[in-house]
């Protein structure tokens, strides 16, 4: 019987793995193979040119320097800022309430505004996109941020927040963070009720407050679930070409100031004909990825604390 559970097992996975490897690896090993060509994605003719799509790469200030910057920033702000407004509002929601003799306790309705929070979630990406820029839009078309701001009497971008220069990209990185931040907020809420409300109430015995309950007790304790949402947002804040398409104009713009790497590799795949340098900017993002997940395992190894 022993001897015979291993061909068993096999027999189950061997339709998913040859699947997985299939769809998932054969397609990756080809994008490897054709960033050393000269493809143009519309001809059965190409030629093996080595490593020069690569050296090319950062040759174009047009469309992938902007993109790199942009992607950079991004890559920086969105899972800073989503982090933490989802800590703050888990801690709140699960801790933010009365002490009463000794014991901590939430705020009321916390189950309420864990779901109000989490809705963005059960949006897609396209409605998301469609619904900020009519919020985003100038005052003379709805644009319900702008004509706020002209109700209060304070000045709003004549052509919206979405065809400014200097706002677009900030604008999206709002729109990123009000769509993530509720998801985080009940997977920190998620990972605060495993924590033994002991400890808590030996904090406020000894005259901790809300500051240091968090820093001393709530933050040590869901270091691994912080390292976790890390990785996700930085892998969400190099594909967020989507929410672009949707939203900004030209798909990048205005003047190219809301351009990211995946918004690139669709213009040249999919606009220019140049499949080879899409398939080597792709496997570039490829491992920025997965060194960003490797360096945050890395670094953010913490010692870990059992209870």
């Amino acid at each position: 019987m022993r001897h015979g559970k291993y061909p068993f097992i096999l027999s189950f996975l061997a339709l998913p793995v040859g699947l997985y490897a299939w769809l998932v690896l054969v397609p990756f090993a080809q994008a490897f193979q054709i960033s050393f060509t000269d493809w143009s994605g519309s001809t059965n003719q190409f030629d093996y040119i080595g490593f020069d799509n690569y050296l090319n790469l950062f040759k174009d200030e047009r469309f992938v320097i902007p993109a790199i910057r942009n992607t950079g920033i991004i890559l920086l702000v969105l899972p800073l800022v989503t982090i933490a407004m989802g800590l703050f509002f888990a801690f709140m929601l699960n801790i933010g309430g009365r002490s009463r003799q000794g014991r901590i306790e939430g705020v009321r309705g916390a189950q309420f505004h864990k779901i109000v929070f989490f809705f963005p979630q059960v949006l897609s990406l396209a409605i998301i996109g469609i619904l900020w820029k009519q919020v985003y839009a100038p005052p003379g078309f709805g644009g319900l941020i702008a004509g706020g701001l002209e109700a209060i009497g304070l000045p709003a971008p004549d052509n919206g927040f979405l065809a400014d220069k200097d706002l677009v990209l900030a604008s999206v990185i709002g729109v990123l963070v009000w769509s993530a931040v509720g998801f985080y907020l009940v997977f920190f809420s998620s990972a605060m009720a495993s924590i033994p409300r002991d400890f808590y109430e030996a904090g406020i015995i000894d005259g901790a407050g809300r500051f240091q309950l968090f820093f001393r007790i709530t933050l040590p304790l869901l270091w691994e679930s912080v390292q976790t949402a890390w990785i996700y947002l930085s892998i969400i804040a190099l594909d967020v070409f989507v929410l672009i398409y949707m939203m900004t104009p030209e798909r990048g713009g205005p003047d190219g100031r809301s351009e990211v790497v995946g918004g690139v590799i669709w213009k040249y795949a999919f606009k220019h004909g140049e499949q080879a340098f899409a398939s080597a900017l792709g496997v570039v993002l490829f491992f920025v990825a997965l060194t960003l997940a490797v360096v945050a395992l890395r670094i953010g190894r913490h010692q870990r604390i059992e209870y």
